[in-house]
């Protein structure tokens, strides 16, 4: 059945919302910053960790969640960076990202992520993917402090 004038199909251009933060450390021994990417094979790409939120769930609840599924690490959240919108599937999508320091956890292979690479803001940087998530580095790297 066709929408009625005014009306759109329910599934056109409802927004997708989703959450995930540049994830970092200060590496084992050296005490340099370390930036997580999570490599997912569906798309073989490079990415910051994140996800779709579900029902009712808060965006920062819902990066704390899919850093910890992503990744197998837990980490405590910062500041707030800017959003990513882009169209993904053929329908709009927003992320809500933070800056959150790594407070444990081992990372485990699933069939979401298959690989993470703990390394350099400058390394992780020319490892993504996507321009828009080299430029929450970027954002990430202007912050006051890190720590």
């Amino acid at each position: 059945m066709a929408a009625g004038h005014g009306e759109r199909p329910a599934a056109a251009a409802r927004t997708v919302r989703a959450a995930g933060c540049v994830l970092w450390r200060r590496a084992p021994g050296t005490g340099s910053l370390e930036i997580c990417l999570v490599h997912r094979p569906k798309y073989d790409d490079w990415s910051h960790p994140k996800g779709k939120l579900k029902r009712a769930e808060e965006p920062l609840a819902a990066a704390l969640r899919e850093v910890e599924e992503e990744t197998g690490h837990r980490c405590a959240p910062g500041p707030r960076l800017s959003d990513s919108h882009y169209v993904a599937d053929g329908r709009p999508k927003v992320v809500h990202y933070w800056a959150a320091e790594e407070t444990g956890g081992r990372f485990v292979p699933n069939a979401e992520v298959d690989r993470v690479c703990w390394m350099s803001p400058e390394a992780a940087r020319a490892r993504l993917t996507r321009s828009r998530d080299r430029l929450l580095v970027d954002e990430f790297l202007a912050l006051p402090r890190h720590a």
